[in-house]
């Protein structure tokens, strides 16, 4: 998907990012208004950036990870998702490890060490800081992945738009995490999330046009 200019994405934009991944539900908060677009972008730049969530998780070491406190200052990608997600989240860490990996051969190691790239587990339960590890290293080493307790998970996804259902075990036996498909961008100069991916439908090609211009904090 590329988006569309302004007038027809901003009608859409609700629906079109809150849509949940790995299953159905409700959109939940639909995320601000849309500021500039264009056909040949992935990218949403949002006109009221949000707030990154303040909360306090613990990574896949066991440590505390205090998400504003330990980001601030670099460009960061957050996404919501669990590893045991059939689709929507191998692919949306996949096509971000790719591009990371080709980036490598293009951008100064300086710059590229700034970038953050977190998913925080919908899953807390089965997503324990071990397996949630084992996992991350499996898609890039550099991922960060945050787990804790539900609760603080959702409040934090909710400050972003962003829809998070507790995990639910289906007719089949199967568990299932509902959860929206958002990767929002973090800017290093105001730690403000002022860019929007589908991450079920922006490519790895996508990422590497963007993610230079973003961690410079300027607009893809």
């Amino acid at each position: 998907m590329r988006t569309k200019h302004l007038a027809a994405v901003a009608l859409l934009a609700a629906a079109s990012f809150t849509l949940t991944a790995c299953g159905s539900g409700d959109g939940g908060d639909a995320p601000a208004v849309v500021s500039e677009q264009s056909e040949d972008k992935a990218a949403t730049v949002i006109d009221k950036p949000f707030e990154k969530p303040d909360m306090v998780l613990t990574d896949t070491s066991g440590k505390k990870y205090d998400l504003r406190e330990q980001t601030k200052g670099k460009p960061t990608l957050i996404y919501f998702g669990y590893t045991h997600c059939p689709d929507a989240c191998p692919l949306t860490m996949g096509n971000l490890a790719v591009a990371k990996k080709e980036l490598e051969k293009k951008l100064p190691k300086s710059e590229l060490d700034q970038l953050r790239i977190i998913m925080v587990t919908t899953d807390p339960q089965r997503d324990t800081p071990e397996h949630l590890g084992t996992w991350m290293k499996s898609q890039d080493p550099s991922f960060i992945g945050l787990t804790g307790d539900f609760p603080t998970i959702q409040a934090g996804a909710r400050q972003l738009g962003i829809t998070v259902e507790e995990a639910v075990k289906t007719k089949d036996d199967k568990v299932e995490a509902m959860h929206g498909k958002q990767v929002i961008a973090f800017s290093p100069k105001t730690d403000a999330g002022y860019v929007i991916y589908n991450g079920t439908e922006a490519t790895s090609d996508d990422y590497v046009q963007d993610l230079p211009k973003i961690i410079k904090g300027e607009k893809p």
